[in-house]
């Protein structure tokens, strides 16, 4: 800017200036701001009009007559010539003498001028608010020139001014300079008593305190100028505030565009991180990291904490600009911490930290969504039997114009325990806020309901004995509406904000309304009737409550300038303390593990991972005759008692081929029908899940890692939980077993002996199993008795007598049936009892079964022999009585079906049923890697733990310093 003094001349010709000290000066005045080229013609018109406008701007002014530019040629004759050349050498001196003086008059007042503008737009600028966003509404040569120009005649031309700043085409946007001109005119005809105009309206909204007030205002008898200068004084604050916040919302509008046009680029360019989602990132793994080198405590975030029902989740939302959380009539919403980080960003959103999906918290249905997935994830986290859980939900919030910060919204702090409500809901409330307020660095927003009494407050005593000096608090009154309509003397607001009624100190004191108590008010319509309720209210009007300690918008200010401060002063400590943490941790793991890498959790269950499929792929490398044989062994072992005692004894009985042959016909029909297909396929999945099991065992021993033995028997039992065999397969495996079983046509002597060992196998293991039943029933012989020094029990010893009556029975009758009659029951009772052996019939009954089941077998083996010449009566068809060997054919029925069906389901093994275990394990697999609770309770150990502190500790501190690099490039 340019000061003038009494003789400047345009400088848009480029016409030489000079003063008395002989300095000169060449400057073009289209270097000036226009509207100061306009000021400076105008200036020069009104003081020297004989002065000729060389300009355009000039003559839109005035108009002038113009000076000669060279003298009148003299007229004819001598003595006129010399009277002529004197006339013109006085006309020079004059000029140059003129010249002379302007030099020095225009130094001195570019200097003094100068320094005077600097002192004078020092002390404007102590005196206004912080404007330094709006520099360019009202330009700096109107502050420069305040103290030279006389403000009388500055009000004066500031309607012409107007205009002219409207003709303009340089100006950007002429209605807002047009709005501003009339809004200093307004300031500049507003007189106070003993001040000038502009110093009336700058110095009084800070210097007019309520203490200040009282001691200015004291000497002044006249009490209603003292109130009308006040309510002067308020309607110049708040003019400021309303021009503040329109200001404030254009430059929000055109940072959106700015940041929009920024966001189509994304794909053009990398986009950095900004610095309050590179900190919460940092947060976020610290949520998560849980050794014995944990220093997640001393870094800082801003805790939210108030009593229940305070009002604490509507200041959040003030701050986030959003109606974000779900809300209830007195009850308890907010059950678990959420962390809440607000960024500025081009769109209003929200988004989980472990999800993809935008809220547009434009939209009302997004935001009832979003309220309705906090209450779920809140609910979620709640154990059985609790009521708050200690797990946080991390969120972002983004959007234009808001406050970058890290806020976590703790439970409500409450006195009693009601219905419903864990009996440790008060106690587990109290510690997870101690939990987050004993961090040396948390910012603890304390949350007071104005609305109550101060003496029912909790959370008051809970802060002060966290924060007893108050250096990190900050305490927020809040519905002051209804305690300023509720409370009989309103001096106790003052006193609450004064920090004079509670005896817990903090940083500042702040008093906000956050509606009218409706959940359908929005965030617009809040800050409409907050910001009309502090302008009508007695509050700030009597002095009571100050400007700067009142609205959501300058607690949210204050609290991210609190936030960012003690990051700023804590940052690179905590930064030097996790790389401390970072050497312990890699000396002792040098220590314990010198050959091993340093593999974490997810890295230990991605290498079980490629072992168990390599496991499950080497069940194809089984050949076919192992499996066969694995499978006819076991499904003889899952039938065998049901051929022998339900098929084979039964039909054994009959009298004679016929009959036997139709009940063997019979019952195996049955049996194919209702059990044979369903005993089969369990076989073969259990055989499936053996070989698995070896398999696993097997390639353990090459490469023993004990660390998976969990996670791989997990793995195996869930994949047979899940594994469901084919049904079609047990329908065409009925028909397979059922065909099997009705061919009888033995072709040759091979297939005749092998149904015959076949008999005599299965004979002779039923045979031992029984002498081992009847053996236990009795007791030891004679020579067990001797040898051993055993002895028989009482019941034995009545077993042994009834063995012994059944025997002598049993050889008189050898072709007894499987029955004992009644009478032959009561008659070998009164015989035991002859000998003095009292006997239960039921007993008498058991014991003949076991001894019948053992003559018969023995009778069966005798039978077998015989038959082993039998197969050329058989293929001839010869009927003798004697050589009757049905019993062998029906064995070889039974092994033929043995053999198909373990051909067919070995089929299926490798064909299907492997492919469908391989795909449920790596289904299981999947499902496990994404469930970080099941990788934790089965990966264990003490090396996977300081390999996960590692990690985490390693990455912490890339990111803190990554943060420390671009906050000090912020800075």
């Amino acid at each position: 800017m340019l000061r003038v003094g009494r003789a400047v001349a345009c400088m848009a010709c480029k016409n030489m200036v000079s003063n008395n000290m002989g300095v000169r000066f060449r400057m073009p005045l289209q270097k000036l701001h226009p509207l100061s080229r306009a000021i400076h013609h105008r200036y020069n018109a009104s003081a020297n009009p004989q002065r000729p406008p060389h300009c355009s701007a000039a003559r839109h002014f005035t108009s002038m007559s113009r000076l000669p530019v060279r003298p009148p040629k003299p007229p004819p004759g001598g003595h006129g010539g010399w009277r002529y050349q004197q006339h013109r050498n006085f006309w020079m001196l004059r000029l140059a003498s003129r010249l002379l003086k302007l030099r020095y008059i225009v130094l001195g007042s570019a200097v003094g001028g100068g320094y005077t503008a600097k002192k004078t737009y020092e002390e404007w600028k102590d005196m206004l608010p912080d404007m330094s966003a709006y520099n360019w509404v009202i330009p700096d040569f109107v502050w420069e020139l305040s103290d030279q120009i006389d403000l009388d005649k500055l009000t004066k031309i500031l309607p012409e001014l107007e205009e002219i700043a409207k003709l303009l085409p340089e100006l950007p946007d002429f209605d807002k300079i047009g709005e501003n001109f009339t809004f200093l005119k307004s300031i500049l005809s507003t007189e106070a008593p003993g001040d000038t105009p502009v110093k009336a309206a700058t110095e009084a909204p800070v210097t007019a305190t309520p203490e200040a007030s009282d001691k200015q205002f004291k000497k002044s008898s006249d009490k209603e100028k003292v109130d009308q200068l006040q309510e002067e004084l308020l309607r110049t604050q708040m003019k400021y505030q309303r021009m503040l916040e329109r200001l404030e919302k254009e430059n929000k509008d055109l940072r959106k565009v700015v940041l929009q046009k920024d966001e189509k680029g994304i794909h053009q360019r990398k986009i950095k991180k900004s610095l309050i989602d590179m900190y919460s990132e940092v947060l976020d793994i610290l949520s998560d990291f849980d050794s014995n080198y944990n220093t997640q405590d001393h870094l800082p975030r801003v805790v939210v904490v108030g009593d229940q029902s305070a009002g604490k989740t509507s200041v959040l939302e003030m701050i986030a600009q959003a109606r974000i959380f779900p809300r209830g009539s007195g009850e308890m919403m907010t059950r678990s911490p959420v962390k809440v980080t607000l960024s500025e960003g081009p769109h209003h959103v929200a988004m989980f930290k472990d999800s993809s999906r935008e809220f547009d918290l434009g939209k009302e249905e997004d935001l009832a969504a979003l309220r309705h997935e906090i209450e779920l994830r809140m609910r979620k986290s709640v154990k059985e039997g609790q009521t708050v859980s200690p797990e946080t939900i991390s969120l972002s919030v983004k959007g234009p114009g808001i406050q970058r910060m890290v806020l976590v919204d703790l439970p409500g702090v409450i006195s009693t325990v009601t219905a419903g409500m864990a009996a440790d809901t008060k106690e587990t409330i109290f510690s997870i806020s101690k939990n987050y307020m004993q961090n040396p660095n948390a910012i603890i927003l304390c949350i007071q309901d104005g609305s109550v009494d101060a003496e029912r407050s909790i959370v008051t005593d809970l802060v002060s004995q966290m924060d007893p000096q108050g250096k990190r608090t900050i305490f927020v009154l809040t519905k002051v509406d209804l305690a300023e309509k509720n409370l009989a003397s309103p001096n106790r607001i003052q006193q609450i904000v004064e920090g004079k009624l509670f005896p817990m100190k903090a940083l500042g004191y702040f008093a906000v309304v956050t509606g009218k108590g409706s959940a359908g008010e929005s965030i617009d319509s809040i800050k409409d009737y907050e910001e009309d309720f502090f302008q009508n209210s007695r509050l700030l009007r009597d002095g009571m409550l100050k400007a700067h300690q009142v609205t959501t918008k300058n607690l949210s200010l204050a609290v991210s300038d609190c936030f960012w401060k003690m990051v700023r002063e804590s940052v690179e400590q905590q930064a030097d303390a996790f790389k401390a943490s970072r050497f312990n941790l890699e000396t002792e793991w040098k220590n314990n593990y010198p050959r091993l890498r340093e593999l974490d959790r997810n890295e230990l269950f991605e290498k079980a991972k490629n072992e168990i499929l390599d496991e499950v792929i080497s069940l194809s490398q089984v050949t076919p005759k192992h499996w066969e044989a694995i499978l006819q062994k076991k499904l003889w072992e899952r039938v065998s008692t049901h051929v022998i005692e339900n098929i084979y004894l039964p039909a054994a009985q009959t009298m004679n081929s016929g009959t036997f042959n139709t009940t063997v016909d019979i019952k195996l029909k049955q049996w194919t029908d209702k059990q044979l297909p369903h005993k089969a396929l369990e076989v073969a999945w259990e055989t499936l899940q053996e070989e698995f099991a070896r398999f696993m065992a097997e390639y353990k021993g090459k490469d023993q890692d004990d660390i998976f033995d969990k996670l791989k028997e997990a793995v195996k039992d869930e994949s047979i939980k899940r594994h469901k065999w084919n049904e079609r397969a047990m329908d065409s495996l009925r028909v397979i077993q059922h065909n099997a079983l009705e061919d009888r046509s033995i072709t040759d002597k091979p297939q005749w002996d092998a149904a015959i060992q076949f008999m005599e196998e299965t004979l002779q293991a039923r045979l031992k199993d029984t002498d081992s039943v009847i053996n236990d029933m009795v007791g030891p012989d004679w020579k067990q008795r001797w040898m051993s020094w055993k002895n028989r029990s009482p019941e034995q010893h009545t077993r042994n007598e009834t063995r012994n009556e059944l025997e002598r029975l049993l050889k008189l009758h050898e072709d007894h049936t499987a029955y004992l009659a009644n009478d032959e029951v009561t008659t070998v009772r009164k015989n035991l009892e002859g000998r003095g052996v009292e006997v239960d019939p039921a007993l008498i009954k058991d014991t003949w079964h076991q001894l019948y089941r053992r003559h018969f077998l023995q009778k069966a083996l005798q039978h077998c022999n015989l038959c082993r010449r039998g197969f050329y009566y058989y293929q001839r068809h010869f009927v003798d009585s004697e050589l009757e060997c049905n019993d062998v054919v029906l064995f070889w029925r039974i092994q033929r079906m043995l053999l198909i069906t373990a051909n067919t389901l070995r089929q299926q093994l490798t064909n299907t049923e492997v492919r469908r275990l391989e795909k449920n394990v790596k289904e299981v697999l999947e499902d496990f890697g994404e469930d970080n609770e099941k990788k934790v309770h089965l990966i264990t150990g003490r090396r996977v733990q300081l390999a996960e502190d590692l990690k985490k500790v390693r990455e912490i501190q890339e990111k803190l310093e990554a943060f420390i690099e671009a906050l000090h490039k912020e800075k």
